[in-house]
């Protein structure tokens, strides 16, 4: 079902010096930011040979990292993307196995314009696991 890896996103606490960061000390080319209101962060990418990170830092007040950045001040790991070819496939596969998906069931559109669904991390290993429409 799952496909390629299509990132790694990492919350922060500051946008500006986490890009900072990866540019100076690790030579990455970083993206543009970019606010994704419907989901309450914004957002950087930084495009590697085989994948991509997401840096993710707070949008409002009511942004969902939050409460993640709360418990872990420093940032970490948030989430993973898996690439899938067909996501209404894909979630109707997973509920009927018993997997939980956040929300509501139905994608919203993400930070690359294609629809997206998380998986609720206790039931992968306590990994939050986005898919992304392929």
């Amino acid at each position: 079902m799952i496909g390629r890896l299509n990132h790694v996103a990492i919350a922060v606490p500051d946008l500006v010096a986490a890009c900072a960061q990866y540019q100076s000390a690790l030579g990455a080319v970083v993206g543009t930011p970019q606010d994704e209101p419907d989901h309450g962060v914004r957002v950087v990418f930084i495009e590697l040979p085989n994948t991509k990170i997401e840096l993710l830092a707070t949008l409002g007040d009511n942004s969902p990292i939050a409460g993640f950045l709360e418990k872990n001040p420093a940032g970490g790991i948030h989430h993973i993307c898996y690439e899938v070819v067909d996501l209404l496939a894909a979630r109707d596969q997973l509920q009927a196995a018993g997997a939980r998906i956040l929300g509501d069931g139905t994608p919203k559109i993400g930070a690359h314009g294609k629809p997206v669904l998380f998986l609720h991390p206790k039931d992968f290993t306590g990994t939050l696991i986005e898919l992304e429409q392929a």
